[in-house]
């Protein structure tokens, strides 16, 4: 992982992900957190996976693990995901839908490529996404939520279409339920095409899946694979070099500081190390059918 500062107006810094193998050829670029920027808005874990593409009899395999404090946000670009959880949900996620899955006080899930997908082999791409909760959120049941794509409210005019994933952006306002101001949506844009990004959220950052973007009337702009954080209040104008995808995401800041250890995200220290100690007691809720776990790193 890198970070660089810019010289363009609005633009706080641009982080250049780091790539972990987490196995089998399958990769992510993690953006968030790192040291110089923690969280943008309630956003506190960002990380793109893959593109990987799978031979027949290959496929995902992350094991059961926990997490308190925080919302998971699964989006594909391609492929699909099974996801399973302590609550008893099971549901494949595939491209333009949206899992959302709300950990509060505590739940187990895994992700693999199910079985009829693994025996033909395909591609992976996608986004997972943490949103901290609010305090008074973090130790609410644990829940799980589909959308399908047709349920994601989009928009388009003069060669940009918009999917506001969750919260709000460009007078689209997502069903999928958050509990805080935050925005995430999907941008794509074709070569050419503008995109003027909007004061509507405190804190707001841009990740370009793919293409490049530069900024009119300033010179220089961004490449793929690149986070883009933006000053609060910046209202700048986008222009796609190339067909472009963008994802957008940010929202209102935590008025408390997070803490973080492997998958838990907590505003007290110590709710997390008994969140550790409850994992490695085995004491948080099994998902059904799922031997597996994966132990709390050293």
């Amino acid at each position: 992982m890198s970070v660089r500062s810019s010289d363009i107006e609005g633009v706080d810094l641009v982080i250049l992900p780091a790539v972990r193998d987490l196995g089998e050829g399958f990769q992510v670029r993690r953006a968030l957190p790192v040291a110089q920027r923690r969280m943008v808005g309630p956003f506190i874990f960002f990380d793109q996976m893959g593109e990987a593409v799978f031979r027949s009899g290959e496929g995902l395999d992350v094991r059961p693990h926990p997490h308190i404090g925080l919302a998971t946000v699964t989006y594909l670009l391609e492929g699909e995901i099974l996801h399973r959880d302590s609550v008893g949900s099971v549901q494949a996620i595939r491209p333009g839908e949206v899992n959302w899955m709300t950990a509060g006080s505590g739940i187990v899930h895994s992700e693999r490529t199910s079985p009829e997908v693994r025996a033909t082999g395909g591609t992976l791409f996608g986004l997972q996404t943490w949103v901290a909760l609010p305090t008074q959120a973090e130790e609410i049941d644990p829940s799980f939520a589909h959308h399908k794509a047709q349920d994601i409210p989009k928009a388009e005019d003069g060669g940009v279409s918009i999917s506001v994933i969750a919260g709000s952006s460009d007078g689209l306002v997502s069903p999928v339920k958050t509990f805080s101001d935050m925005v995430y949506a999907d941008i794509a844009m074709r070569d050419g095409a503008r995109y003027q990004l909007k004061a509507e959220h405190v804190e707001r950052a841009i990740y370009v899946v793919a293409g490049a973007v530069e900024v009119i009337g300033q010179t220089g702009g961004f490449a793929t694979n690149e986070l883009v954080v933006f000053k609060p209040g910046a209202e700048i104008v986008l222009q796609a070099k190339g067909d472009t995808r963008l994802m957008l995401l940010g929202g209102e800041p935590m008025p408390e500081a997070r803490h973080i250890y492997w998958n838990f995200v907590s505003s007290s220290p110590e709710r997390i190390e008994q969140a550790k100690a409850d994992w490695q007691a085995q004491r948080f809720a099994r998902v059904p059918e799922e031997s597996e776990f994966i132990p709390l790193p050293a």
